[in-house]
């Protein structure tokens, strides 16, 4: 019996173990694939510079997401969210239903209207870095890891992180490794595969 036992696991190998190799997942990161023609996008897809906007290659599908941008160079600049259908062209963005953003100059545009303003002593300058959290009803924005008390909502369908620079701005994008941490609750853009 122990025999015929020790056949079976010898001939069966190590189909028993069940490990399964997974695939790596991406990094999330700037989409080359979606972005203005004027941009440029280094460091791994995490620099925008040139002239135009671009989104990331993640949907924020889960709950409650958290991401970061540092301002590198000012100049013209907008971060938020935008969904595939935003013209990435056609900077500031913000002015149509497929964009929701904070403006360098601390205006918060969604469908060419001024939705919320950060506090005039609290504008981003060189070296800041800007927290945006997401859950797909309201958007929020910290400056240096401060709760800037400035929601904003009204934006519809899957959308992405979205930056936009002009004006040698230049902006590098944090989607994990974060430099403050994200407020209770939320967490890293996660690829769909990863939520389930």
């Amino acid at each position: 019996m122990a025999a015929l036992f020790s056949c079976c696991l010898g001939c069966c190998g190590d189909v028993g173990s069940g490990h399964v190799p997974l695939k790596e997942m991406p990094a999330v990161q700037l989409d080359t694939h979606h972005m203005g023609t004027d941009v440029v996008i280094v460091k791994s897809g995490r620099r925008i510079c040139g002239t135009g906007g671009c989104i990331a290659n993640a949907p924020l599908h889960q709950n409650k997401s958290y991401f970061e941008f540092k301002i590198q160079s000012t100049g013209v600049w907008g971060i938020g969210v935008a969904t595939q259908k935003a013209n990435l062209n056609q900077i500031p963005m913000g002015r149509d239903i497929h964009s929701l953003v904070l403006r360098h100059d601390g205006s918060v545009y969604h469908n060419n209207e001024e939705k919320n303003r950060l506090p005039a002593n609290s504008l981003p300058q060189e070296g800041d870095i800007v927290g945006i959290t997401y859950d797909h009803v309201e958007l929020n924005l910290y400056l240096n890891g401060k709760n800037m008390h400035c929601p904003v909502s009204g934006i519809r369908g899957t959308v992405f992180p979205v930056v936009y620079v002009d004006d040698s701005a230049i902006l590098d994008c944090q989607f994990s490794d974060f430099y403050h941490s994200p407020p209770q609750g939320f967490e890293k853009i996660l690829f769909e595969q990863q939520i389930f």
